[in-house]
């Protein structure tokens, strides 16, 4: 990780004052993969242990409009609550990793498959001939480790974020569930979510599981 550290000049730091109060807003940019991301800091970070931390995919239509299509909205703000309750944390804005790596013209894509024919999150994907994910979580390690973090717990739903971060060398000590209440309109992208991604999501437990084969969200 530390061969490709992030240099000073591709990085910038400054108070963001929010509704949530302030963060000490960490740009940068990243080494490999050139994309600006952002890291959201709360308290100290430098030395310490088991600090609270969300790794955040971008999704415009969640996080920016409010679609209620994914809860990516919902965790984004429920990771920052978490933060702010905790006294201290990071959160890692990722660009480049909209619909889990696609793009937003062929995330788009995917939704009128969803809607017309009714292919789940990872179907619409691949019939359109694209990876169901390729998202790369090496600048988030990167930015961690430029903070000075030593270990994590992490935000997150997906057991496979705590191996590709672990894999950058990232000490992930425990996984913290960011828990979405399912509704209408997002129940078919969470069961997708369990079923074929292998995300943990008790809240789901009442809804029966799919068949690979079957149209889940």
């Amino acid at each position: 990780m530390r061969e490709h550290a992030i240099a000073n000049e591709d990085i910038a730091e400054a108070d963001l004052v929010t509704r949530r109060g302030t963060f000490r807003a960490v740009a940068f940019r990243d080494p490999v993969d050139r994309h600006e991301h952002m890291a959201l800091v709360r308290g100290r970070t430098r030395g310490e242990e088991n600090v609270l931390v969300r790794v955040h995919s971008e999704c415009m239509t969640g996080d920016i409009f409010g679609a209620t299509r994914c809860e990516c909205g919902d965790q984004l703000g429920a990771s920052l609550d978490a933060i702010v309750r905790e006294g201290g944390g990071v959160l890692v804005y990722l660009r480049g990793h909209e619909g889990r790596g696609i793009g937003l013209v062929a995330k788009v894509r995917t939704h009128i498959l969803q809607d017309e024919q009714g292919l789940d999150t990872v179907d619409s994907a691949t019939a359109l001939g694209l990876p169901v994910d390729i998202r790369d979580y090496g600048p988030a390690a990167r930015v961690l480790d430029h903070l000075g973090v030593r270990s994590v717990r992490l935000l997150s739903n997906n057991p496979e974020k705590v191996e590709a971060l672990q894999s950058f060398g990232i000490k992930v000590t425990s996984r913290v569930p960011v828990l979405v209440p399912a509704s209408d309109d997002n129940i078919r992208y969470l069961t997708a979510k369990r079923d074929r991604l292998g995300h943990d999501l008790p809240q789901l437990d009442a809804f029966p599981r799919t068949s690979c084969g079957e149209a889940s969200g």
